[in-house]
């Protein structure tokens, strides 16, 4: 009996860990998320620098190219409320060619007004 309902609460717990999402483990004050694939390609970002553009919280990084041949990346801005909470709709994944030896800047704003942080993810 006693062997049954361990069996039945391992299956239950196996089944509760499945249906968790991917995420990506990243520590409250990392504003800048790259995989490991970003520096592979020889590409070089500064953490984003946060503001405010017309009301509007704004962010912006430099990315930097150090490879012969131009590299296409994929962001994405994720911003973050008072108390750490990631704020939805999220943006759209962007993506961005940058030249051979060179340099590009990425903007971001939010569409909330009541951002208070921001989280940069980049990826091939």
């Amino acid at each position: 009996m006693i062997n049954g309902r361990v069996a039945l609460l391992l299956a239950a717990l196996g089944l509760v860990g499945c249906s968790s999402r991917p995420a990506i483990p990243v520590a409250s004050d990392q504003t800048l998320v790259m995989e490991s694939s970003i520096l592979a390609a020889g590409i070089i970002a500064e953490p984003p620098d946060m503001g405010t553009q017309e009301l509007q919280p704004s962010a912006s990084s430099r990315l930097f190219n150090e490879r012969q041949q131009p590299v296409t990346v994929h962001y994405r801005f994720f911003w973050y409320d008072a108390r750490g909470l990631e704020m939805h709709p999220l943006e759209a994944p962007r993506s961005i060619t940058i030249p051979a030896r060179s340099g590009v800047t990425l903007y971001g704003s939010a569409n909330y007004l009541g951002a208070h942080s921001v989280r940069l993810y980049l990826y091939l």
